[in-house]
């Protein structure tokens, strides 16, 4: 009884991603015919997680939602080279990625950063439910707070930390995508992919770290 409910689960799961990928194929012929219904449908489906990814990178939600904007109007123009290597998601990842590494180059250059403001950062990104946010629904109004704080803190020190390192940070620990995802977004070999994660992670911890000394009366009710 057990093993056949566990093998109902397991063909029931492959079902369900076929028939995704045959949605997906549909959407995507719709969109090369350059139907505008398909385009709604490809910016309701996908709006909240490549807002979240332009949002962690820039912690800017009005520079977050500009480059959202044009990562879908991009995919638009562009849907004739999507040759269907990958997920459309990922496809989406990697558009929205080099649209804010090119934005952060261009406040780099002008030596001045657009404004952040990590607590709308937070705001947003634990109302639109995507990424890993702390706190549970039915915690206490102190653990709300505390995990609000420890959020901006974590959000803070993405934001200290080198923008490829910030990049997989984003993708593969706040959005949690496969190896093989992240290395179809950037370009990357697994095993740089890893390297480049452990180094990562060392610095945001250092980063997060650091913040906590600055920060501490932060812990003060």
């Amino acid at each position: 009884m057990g093993n056949t409910t566990y093998l109902n689960g397991v063909q029931g799961a492959r079902a369900q991603r076929r028939c995704a990928s045959v949605d997906e194929k549909r959407l995507v012929k719709r969109l090369k015919r350059r139907d505008e219904t398909a385009f709604n449908q490809l910016v309701r489906s996908h709006k909240g997680l490549v807002f979240n990814v332009c949002l962690r990178m820039l912690s800017n939600s009005a520079e977050a939602e500009d480059i959202a904007q044009d990562v879908f109007v991009r995919a638009f123009m562009s849907i004739s080279s999507f040759r269907g290597d990958s997920k459309l998601s990922t496809w989406l990842y990697r558009i929205a990625v080099n649209l804010c590494k090119n934005r952060l180059k261009y406040h780099s250059r002008r030596k001045a950063n657009a404004h952040t403001n990590i607590d709308d950062v937070v705001e947003r990104s634990r109302a639109s439910g995507c990424g890993r946010t702390t706190g549970e629904p039915n915690a206490r109004p102190d653990e709300v707070l505390e995990g609000v704080r420890a959020e901006a803190r974590v959000q803070r020190a993405l934001m200290a930390v080198d923008e490829e390192f910030r990049r997989l940070l984003v993708l593969r620990d706040v959005h949690g995508l496969a190896y093989i995802d992240i290395m179809a977004i950037t370009g990357l070999p697994e095993g740089t992919v890893k390297s480049r994660l452990h180094r990562a992670r060392s610095a945001l911890l250092k980063a997060y770290e650091s913040d906590m000394k600055t920060h501490r009366h932060d812990n003060v009710s």
